[in-house]
């Protein structure tokens, strides 16, 4: 499980450092798309965790237990990401 760990953090982290680069482009050319800007990220961000955490489910996990306790991560993850870059860009 430990690849997962690390395939889930970077997805993170390159999820994280799409919204803080975008966050500053979408400021400094137009301001008033910000709140447009967010949602489609959030959108994004959404489908993309929700696909990654169905396809390990579907190819990946052997059990029920392991499922439970990899969507548990993801959802851990996803939520110290959005406070992280929400504190860094608000």
């Amino acid at each position: 499980m430990a690849i997962e760990i690390f395939l889930s953090a970077l997805l993170m982290t390159l999820l994280g450092l799409a919204y803080v680069k975008g966050y500053d482009v979408v400021k400094r050319h137009s301001p008033e798309h910000l709140a447009h800007f967010y949602l489609i990220m959030a959108t994004v961000r959404m489908l993309l965790v929700g696909t990654a955490v169905a396809l390990y489910v579907l190819l990946i996990a052997s059990d029920r237990e392991d499922s439970l306790r990899f969507a548990l991560t993801i959802i851990i993850m996803y939520v110290v990401m959005m406070v992280v870059t929400l504190k860094l860009r608000h």
